[in-house]
């Protein structure tokens, strides 16, 4: 079962990520053309993320002390714009895996739900029936009685 869905599940994963690339794009877009996004949305994650980037490749080469110097404005800008766009795709696909999950949930539980619901039906009728058995069974007894007393 889940082989089978792998590929369902691709194939969802990236027409999400299609649909989600053109506001992708204008989030990028916007992040060039203004200077207050470029400045406090877009540098400071870029930052971040070239400084935890160079540290790892520093420490593999065997270099532990070296100070990382930072990006130059350009170039963090582009980055960050481009980690705010894959951001917004990974949101989102996210959300649409969340709503997906709960919109599976609610359609268990209600399955569920009209399962207890037909088993507690059946559960009545069957005592029910029970009853009306043990009723016929006494009215016939009755009945014997009747005929054997005459």
């Amino acid at each position: 079962m889940v082989v089978g869905a792998f590929p369902i599940a691709k194939l969802l994963y990236m027409g999400i990520r299609q649909i989600s690339k053109p506001l992708a794009n204008r989030i990028k877009a916007g992040a060039r053309r203004s200077e207050f996004f470029r400045t406090y949305i877009c540098l400071p994650p870029a930052q971040v993320y070239h400084w935890v980037e160079m540290r790892a490749k520093m420490r593999m080469m065997g270099f532990r002390g070296a100070a990382i110097k930072p990006m130059n404005e350009e170039a963090a800008a582009e980055l960050g714009a481009e980690l705010l766009g894959e951001a917004t795709v990974f949101l989102i696909g996210g959300a649409c895996l969340i709503a997906e999950y709960s919109r599976q949930s609610t359609n268990s539980r209600r399955k569920e739900d009209e399962m207890e619901a037909r088993l507690n039906s059946m559960e009545a009728e069957i005592a029910r029936l029970g009853l009306l058995s043990e009723e016929l069974d006494a009215r016939a007894r009755a009945a014997e009685r009747q005929q054997l007393a005459k």
